[in-house]
């Protein structure tokens, strides 16, 4: 494979906080940054030029939904809720084929990729009506678009798992791990009252057993008595030994502050990850609410206990979700104006801070690194958050996969 050499591109520095950058030449070579500064190019390199694009490392989706992508005109949500998207996916399972699954899932699979994502980690929902439907599509899918992007199957248990009313679920789990799931998932805060530390005891087990990291929809309400975060906290500090990422998180950012401040720091003593979902979260939480509450985690207690806040799409155009367009300079622009990050520490959300939430190895634009990039038309981090052009270019191990 010829190596690659990207000319005149822009490289932010991080001690400019994302404000600006050098433009420089940048040389991929087998499938990492071999060189960077001002280069002549050799005999037989591709040439990419790039003057006035931002050059960055690609991003990672730490909380998708493929399963039910592109769902939104065919399976309606009138109440806008949560409950209301749970109950429609209900209904609605007859028309969810594996290979009609596989064909929705692959398309927003490679939307991920064209606009700058290197991995997706997916939930793939894992119940007794449904089945194994989803954890097959995914498999497949993931099959077919290995070349240009990266996809992880959480199997998304559902509930109850506890009791013997849980049996036909645990069992279903179970199997998930063996035919094609890479991550143990579920909803511990809707089992039914007093169950949730039961059903995370099983979650975390199940893992134990099959060697495998845990994902699970943490306290996706505003209900502040609901507190799964803490007790997830608790049992991954027992002795956990696998990682675990808390994604929602809700009924934090409804705590006043010193609880914030107790839950933040369990978490991160225990290194949980937390994937915030501004997306989904804002558009199901709240509703009839008054005041109308802000449907996000407590990403700022969070983030000065110093665990990892990463931020992810979740839905896309489904009951969920009626919008999202698979766009990381999307996800940082909510997390910018929801959250009040600044837009550099907004981006790493969904980069530096995914990567680590899913495990995955850490990219940068310096020599060494992998070369999974991503340049856009674009001055500045700021710039290209607020414009998400669409011009952009995007490398996979160093070869271009898009356009």
């Amino acid at each position: 494979m010829p190596t690659t050499l990207l000319r005149r591109v822009t490289i932010v520095h991080e001690d400019e906080a994302g404000v600006g950058g050098a433009v420089a030449d940048v040389r991929l070579d087998d499938g990492a940054i071999s060189e960077i500064g001002d280069l002549a190019a050799a005999d037989g390199e591709v040439v990419e030029e790039l003057a006035g694009h931002l050059l960055l490392p690609a991003a990672v989706e730490p909380h998708a939904h493929l399963d039910k992508a592109f769902l939104a005109e065919r399976i309606a949500n009138p109440t806008g809720d949560l409950m209301g998207a749970i109950t429609a996916m209900r209904s609605n399972r007859h028309l969810l084929g594996v290979e009609e699954t596989a064909e929705r899932a692959e398309r927003a699979a490679r939307l991920m990729a064209a606009n700058g994502y290197r991995a997706v980690r997916s939930h793939a929902d894992t119940t007794v009506d449904h089945g194994l439907r989803s954890i097959e599509a995914l498999s497949e899918v993931k099959r077919r678009v290995a070349d240009v992007i990266d996809v992880e199957i959480v199997a998304l248990c559902g509930w109850p798992v506890t009791g013997a009313g849980g049996a036909d679920q645990r069992a279903l789990v179970t199997e998930a791990m063996a035919v094609g799931a890479d991550v143990v998932g579920g909803v511990p805060h809707l089992e039914d009252e007093g169950s949730a530390r039961e059903a995370t005891e099983f979650l975390l087990q199940l893992a134990t057993d099959v060697g495998a990291d845990v994902d699970l929809h943490t306290d996706e309400t505003l209900d502040a008595s609901v507190l799964g975060l803490s007790i997830l906290a608790e049992l991954t500090s027992a002795g956990f030994s696998h990682s675990v990422t808390a994604s929602h998180c809700v009924s934090l950012g409804t705590q006043d502050e010193l609880t914030q401040r107790r839950i933040a720091e369990r978490v991160a003593e225990a290194g949980i990850a937390v994937v915030a979902l501004p997306h989904t979260n804002l558009f199901l939480q709240g509703r009839g609410w008054a005041p109308m509450p802000r449907g996000l985690t407590a990403v700022a207690a969070l983030r000065a206990a110093g665990a990892v806040v990463a931020a992810g799409a979740d839905n896309l155009q489904d009951p969920f979700n009626p919008l999202g367009r698979a766009c990381p300079f999307e996800t940082a622009g909510l997390m910018t104006m929801a959250a009040h990050l600044l837009p550099h520490e907004a981006w790493a959300t969904v980069s530096t801070a995914s990567a680590a939430a899913t495990g995955r190895e850490a990219v940068t634009v310096e020599v060494g690194s992998a070369a999974h990039l991503v340049a856009v038309r674009a001055d500045t981090v700021r710039e290209a958050i607020a414009f998400g052009p669409a011009d952009r270019v995007v490398w996979r191990a160093g070869e271009r996969v898009h356009p």
